[in-house]
């Protein structure tokens, strides 16, 4: 139904950004999107989320679900009837949750695939590798809790990129078959992020030399969500160009569900 909304707790969110050549990520993307820019490079990434406490919004929270989940996602916007809209478009989706693989394109918007994940957190850092089932993707990240936000060629400091992905919380993922993009809003009263440093980032969506030339696709920095309550809601779909077909080609792909 559309507006309807699940409540959860995000337990851990790990944002791993890279900056990328807009024409390079203009090309993954379906038409009327467009790359947002920062400072002349296009925005993406890897968002890393234990999410817990999944439930309908009227539900008591002791019936929620926890489950670790994965996103790949590029920073985008579009004209509106009301001038430009921000979002991300989100081209795959996993998860090692066998309940959110049946539910997301199903039950709620996103599809899933399935992954194996391993975690590790320390006081020092949080490692997060997952492999999906299909061969497609695998990542192994590696973050450590930073200060400040250093390093960045897209961001000049903590604030700056928080408030640039605060202000794209609109999920845009492909459905399997259709000219339409599921669209799923994360929203919450107590958005807060840290910075992190990244010790060790593998990405073999990013990697792929098929989808990013040499130099087109570069680690730029990590963000960190802790404890933070917060909705999902149901939005309209997204009118676009051609219907998908799943995979992780350019303007193709599991959709990444909850991982926004």
């Amino acid at each position: 139904m559309i507006g309807s909304r699940l409540s959860s707790v995000i337990e851990r969110r790990l944002l791993v950004n890279y900056r990328v050549d807009p024409y390079v990520a203009a090309a993954l993307l379906p038409a009327p999107l467009r790359p947002q820019l920062v400072r002349g490079q296009a925005v993406a990434g890897i968002c890393l989320l234990r999410i817990g406490g999944v439930r309908p919004a009227w539900a008591p929270a002791v019936t929620g679900l926890t489950s670790e989940n994965a996103a790949h996602r590029i920073s985008v916007e579009w004209d509106g009837p009301d001038g430009v809209e921000r979002g991300v478009y989100i081209p795959r989706r996993d998860t090692a949750s066998r309940l959110n693989a049946f539910a997301g394109g199903r039950i709620y918007p996103g599809e899933h695939g399935r992954a194996d994940f391993t975690v590790r957190e320390d006081p020092d850092a949080v490692r997060v590798a997952f492999a999906t089932r299909d061969g497609e993707v695998e990542v192994d990240a590696t973050v450590e809790p930073a200060g400040e936000l250093h390093g960045s060629g897209l961001f000049t400091d903590l604030a700056e990129a928080s408030e640039f992905f605060r202000r794209g919380s609109r999920g845009l993922s492909p459905r399997t078959g259709s000219d339409h993009l599921d669209v799923l809003e994360l929203s919450t009263d107590a958005w807060k992020v840290t910075a992190g440093r990244p010790r060790h980032v593998r990405s073999s969506f990013f990697e792929d030399l098929d989808r990013f030339p040499p130099g087109s696709a570069v680690l730029d920095s990590a963000l960190v969500m802790r404890g933070v309550a917060a909705d999902w809601s149901q939005g309209e779909p997204f009118r676009v160009g051609e219907p998908f077909s799943l995979g992780c080609g350019a303007g193709a792909g599991a959709s990444e569900g909850l991982a926004g």
